[in-house]
């Protein structure tokens, strides 16, 4: 049967975490030097979850060194482990490669320095609020649903709590404060959910300050 919650977190939750970050990345990590993914992994969760990357590299490792037999995996009992686009000899030997850059990071404090993400995981890890605003209510279907960005503005402030809409806000500051050019906004956003245009005649950074003002004023 599938694990529970109970049953997953404490055995592969972080771990869960940490390859999910490898989604559309390559799994391509040396001994010398961690991949984008992990890079924007340990960037994201230092900053965030500092303790988290020690249960990280815990759980790798065991998993690793006891890697499950695939009648427990066919009965739902252990943790699937995603696909990395290796060889089965090679995913062990990747996963102890992996653990091992979070042990040394660890070790030294040698940390990536807080910066703009550079993938779609770290970007929803960051900013999972803007996420929700613009995937629900900013994308294909906005249209349909409303008759102009302020409108689905309204709506969104309307039916979710004021805490979040705060988050949301806060959210919104920092991704201002990294001062991006509109490229990278405009990419970036994309990556959130947004799926058409800022209203007129606005830029993307713009449209996060417009955004950002009515929030305060409405929350």
């Amino acid at each position: 049967m599938p694990l529970t919650p109970l049953q997953h977190d404490p055995r592969y939750g972080e771990m869960d975490q940490v390859l999910r970050a490898y989604a559309g990345q390559r799994a391509d990590d040396t001994e010398e030097k961690p991949s984008v993914a992990l890079t924007a992994y340990l960037r994201h969760t230092w900053h965030s979850r500092p303790w988290a990357v020690g249960i990280a590299e815990s759980q790798l490792r065991e998993y690793a060194r006891n890697p499950p037999g695939p009648l427990l995996l066919r009965l739902g009992e252990v943790y699937p482990l995603p696909d990395p686009g290796l060889a089965g000899a090679e995913i062990q030997t990747w996963l102890l490669t992996v653990a091992g850059h979070l042990r040394r990071c660890l070790a030294e404090g040698d940390m990536p320095p807080p910066g703009a993400p550079e993938t779609r995981w770290e970007w929803q890890a960051r900013f999972p609020e803007l996420g929700q605003l613009l995937g629900g209510w900013f994308s294909q279907d906005h249209g349909v649903e409303f008759a102009d960005h302020e409108e689905a503005l309204r709506d969104y402030l309307e039916v979710t709590d004021r805490a979040l809409a705060a988050r949301l806000c806060g959210e919104v500051y920092e991704l201002l404060a990294l001062r991006l050019d509109e490229a990278d906004y405009a990419y970036g956003l994309s990556l959130l959910g947004l799926e058409i245009d800022p209203p007129v005649p606005y830029t993307h950074g713009a449209w996060l300050g417009i955004i950002a003002e009515e929030v305060l004023r409405g929350a």
